[in-house]
């Protein structure tokens, strides 16, 4: 009886290290500088599209607006 009982607490402490262990690595950091975490951040977001080009004029027209808008602004005032 004493060696099933013995195996069922080697048992349980094998189990309750693996838990701490696999714990630990939960709070463990897998960067070691800050510009490592930045360039994976940057790099998982490009692959999900988030950084992708603007597909349209309307950045274009509205350069040209305020370009406008400022020449108008400087006739005017000289």
């Amino acid at each position: 009886m004493d060696t099933t009982h013995g195996q069922n607490a080697h048992t349980a402490l094998m189990s309750l290290e693996a838990a701490a262990i696999s714990a630990r690595g939960g709070f463990a950091c897998m960067f070691s500088t800050s510009d490592e975490y930045e360039t994976a951040l940057i790099t998982e977001r490009r692959a999900q599209g988030r950084y992708d080009q603007p597909r349209g004029r309307w950045p274009v027209v509205m350069f040209v607006g305020c370009t406008l808008m400022v020449a108008g602004t400087v006739l005017l005032f000289n």
